[in-house]
């Protein structure tokens, strides 16, 4: 016998075979009933009803259901299949609370893996509103989030994802933050509501595209993301590399570490999570020169493999080139006219990278330039022949 359920029907669907599959984590369902599946808002009716291997003609929360629709357009794991008179809310961006695990601090702007059930999608912390802390929950300013801490945080997620509020329905209002490269938890939280902004902004339709601008300029634009040791010869190769490119006729721009923190980034410092957000920028600086149609060479330490990958994920495939300036920690403090190590290793600087901040060497770069056996000119040379073997001068 079914229990009278008033609450709205809802339901993550977790796999999809012949019908759709998951917890109904609110209300009932029963067969003929009108749904519609979210994000897509497309709507459809529920043509049978089967669970534990059973035809039914109804089910409420907390059952495993598969379901068989009048139309599947639009079903995808993730997607929320909910009452058509009482739908649920699609966003990408929202206030949470989250619960941070990892020993690694939670960083706003970093990328990171957003689990929703079985949907993944990627995203970041776009701010840190405040930290909780005691039993009277007061409010804390802060800039990152260590292991065992609690805040409330605006999140940014690339794609539309349904959900409810998680004071309304708890499954359908929570998500686990994981790794990009090993799905390791890292914490997890709880949607209070998604921004207005989210439902109010909308990409305008544009008349030029990105081939529009590259077609004009006669040329096929990427990203040549040069990273590297402080001292390691980045600034000096990319303005070698960009001459040769400019007597060659491209068009291209070069944005330099120390040039952007002039203007752009002038309000950001060296902790790890200004880092995280000067990459952020760059990287959409750089995507936006390169929709213009430009060879776009940029030269920042960069010193995290997440932040540069998040730059790769912004191009389309085959269009970021990942160059590691490779010159050793002693190398690159005998080359330091500055004495930016030394001050470093005094205590006067701080957070500076290969002393007291870490730097990750790239992966699987596209281009490893050993500046203790290349000249400038010949690295330069190096990486213009690499753009002729992949076809993107032509």
């Amino acid at each position: 016998m079914i229990s009278v359920n008033t609450k709205p029907f809802r339901l993550r669907v977790d796999s999809i075979g012949k019908g759709v599959t998951g917890i109904i984590s609110s209300g009932r369902i029963a067969v003929t009933d009108s749904v519609k599946i979210l994000p897509a808002a497309q709507n459809t009716k529920i043509s049978a009803l089967v669970c534990n291997g059973q035809n039914v003609d109804a089910a409420e929360i907390g059952q495993t259901v598969e379901l068989f629709l009048d139309s599947s357009a639009g079903i995808e794991v993730g997607a929320v299949i909910c009452a058509r008179d009482n739908p649920v809310e699609a966003a990408d961006q929202f206030e949470v609370h989250i619960n941070w695990q990892a020993k690694e601090p939670l960083l706003a702007g970093r990328p990171y893996i957003f689990q929703f059930g079985n949907l993944q999608a990627s995203g970041s912390v776009t701010n840190i509103k405040y930290k909780l802390q005691g039993n009277k929950q007061t409010h804390l300013a802060a800039t990152t989030l260590e292991a065992g801490e609690h805040c409330v945080a605006t999140i940014s997620i690339q794609q539309q994802v349904a959900f409810t509020p998680y004071q309304e329905d708890n499954p359908l209002g929570s998500f686990n933050i994981t790794e990009h490269d090993n799905g390791n938890l890292l914490g997890v939280g709880k949607i209070e509501f998604a921004l207005r902004r989210a439902s109010n902004i909308h990409r305008q339709a544009l008349d030029l595209d990105r081939h529009a601008h590259a077609f004009q300029k006669k040329q096929k634009p990427c990203v040549l993301w040069l990273t590297g040791l402080s001292g390691s010869g980045k600034s000096t190769i990319a303005n070698v590399l960009e001459t040769q490119l400019h007597d060659q006729g491209r068009h291209t721009f070069l944005l330099d570490g120390d040039n952007v923190r002039h203007g752009l980034n002038r309000d950001l410092g060296f902790t790890d999570a200004d880092r995280v957000e000067n990459i952020r920028r760059i990287s959409e600086v750089a995507k936006l020169m390169a929709d213009a149609g430009l060879i776009v060479i940029t030269s920042f330490i960069s010193p995290f493999n997440s932040e540069r990958q998040m730059a790769r994920e912004l191009m389309p495939d085959g269009e970021f080139f990942e160059i590691f300036i490779d010159a050793p920690l002693e190398v690159c403090e005998k080359r330091d006219e500055k004495g930016l190590y030394a001050k470093a290793r005094a205590g006067q600087i701080k957070h500076f990278t290969g002393i007291d901040s870490a730097y990750e060497p790239p992966e699987k770069p596209e281009i490893s330039i050993d500046t203790t056996r290349l000249s400038p000119d010949a690295a330069a040379i190096e990486i213009v022949e690499f753009l002729k073997e992949k076809d993107r001068l032509t």
